[in-house]
């Protein structure tokens, strides 16, 4: 795992011997590995999932199974590598059957997630699915929002967030198959915008005072 980018504070080498060695949740009673998150350090994307299934708390990775395939093929229609990237999920170890995260669970798992996204800093976070979404944009619909991207201050930091269907629904419906194929197709129109000065706003979304907008090049 390539995880040697660090803050003053913590690497993320550290943050996963941590997670590997958490009890803040029952989870880790019934699970077989933790999932801290895998990729570069140095990644302009991040990707932000739900919760490890049964491939990723057999092999300790995330996004390892049919979801994982599907990202990869994702990845591949925009032209970037895994390795590119950094990919991790809202919870560290594996859910009972599969079955939803809880939001006490999602509460104690959030400071491993903060810390990693304060370590990479990175240009885009494509959350994957809902309960991802939910952190930086609570009171929105991904039926509505999906595939806009949108300014968010989160811990001190403005970050560029697009909500996205998470692969599983994909795999299970041809229209959100569509749907996530379309969208995963600005992510390099939204790369672009990072590095060029914008002509259009963005929505600034913040925990505490959210002023919904629509990115104006959408």
């Amino acid at each position: 795992m390539n995880i040697v980018k660090a803050t003053e504070k913590i690497t993320l080498e550290e943050i996963a011997k941590k997670i590997a060695k958490c009890q803040r949740c029952p989870l880790y009673k019934g699970t077989t590995n933790p999932v801290p998150g895998h990729g570069n350090p140095n990644a302009k994307v991040m990707f932000i999932g739900e919760a490890p299934g049964y491939h990723e708390d057999q092999q300790g990775i995330p996004f390892c199974g049919a979801s994982g395939q599907l990202l990869d093929k994702l990845l591949a229609l925009i032209n970037i590598d895994r390795k590119d990237v950094f990919i991790v999920n809202i919870l560290k170890h594996r859910p009972p059957n599969n079955r939803d995260p809880q939001p006490a669970e999602i509460e104690v798992c959030k400071t491993w997630l903060d810390q990693q996204i304060e370590i990479i800093q990175p240009k885009i976070i494509v959350t994957l699915g809902r309960f991802s979404m939910y952190k930086f944009m609570p009171d929105v619909k991904i039926s509505q929002v999906h595939g806009q991207a949108r300014y968010v201050n989160f811990n001190g930091q403005q970050y560029t967030v697009i909500p996205m269907f998470h692969p599983a629904a994909a795999l299970r419906r041809g229209d959100v198959m569509v749907k996530i194929k379309e969208d995963f197709q600005k992510i390099p129109k939204f790369l672009e915008a990072q590095t060029k000065p914008m002509e259009t706003n963005l929505t600034n979304t913040d925990e505490t005072d959210k002023k919904d907008e629509q990115l104006g090049f959408l």
